[in-house]
């Protein structure tokens, strides 16, 4: 969207990413806030912006990249999933316990602190979410014409 060149490092995750920015064997990473949050809070890294499209409530300060790139949204979420042919009632109480937990105000101040956003919903919701994601990564992928290496 920036025309921006970058060259890749692939990591296997923020474990040996971040000492690597931190020691300056590399100068910018893309990470998950609750990754890199308390190396930001430490003051050994500085965040430059979030990829969503609203500031983080862990990080207000921080601007998102679409603030500078409008329409910019590279989210990372995670879900709960269950196998094909699962019975419904089993889907729908395992939805039901995941969001009363995901209610307790302990656990949310928890994961707001550091740097998630609990969603919950329902099983068709989250299907959908699903499905939209997928179009939009689709489409992104045929833009920057990325091959499977």
């Amino acid at each position: 969207m920036t025309d921006i060149e970058m060259v890749a490092v692939h990591y296997r995750g923020a474990g040996p990413a971040l000492p690597d920015l931190i020691g300056g064997r590399v100068q910018v990473t893309f990470e998950s806030i609750p990754s890199a949050i308390q190396q930001v809070r430490a003051g050994k890294l500085r965040a430059l912006a979030v990829t969503t499209t609203a500031r983080s409530e862990a990080l207000p300060d921080v601007p998102t990249v679409a603030e500078s790139v409008p329409g910019y949204d590279a989210s990372g979420w995670h879900g709960i999933v269950a196998p094909p042919g699962t019975p419904p009632g089993v889907v729908n109480k395992l939805n039901a316990e995941i969001a009363a937990i995901l209610a307790d105000p302990g656990l949310r101040a928890r994961i707001v602190d550091m740097g998630g956003v609990p969603l919950g919903g329902s099983p068709a919701d989250f299907g959908k979410f699903i499905a939209s994601e997928t179009a939009k990564w689709a489409k992104v992928i045929r833009a920057a014409n990325i091959k499977a290496e």
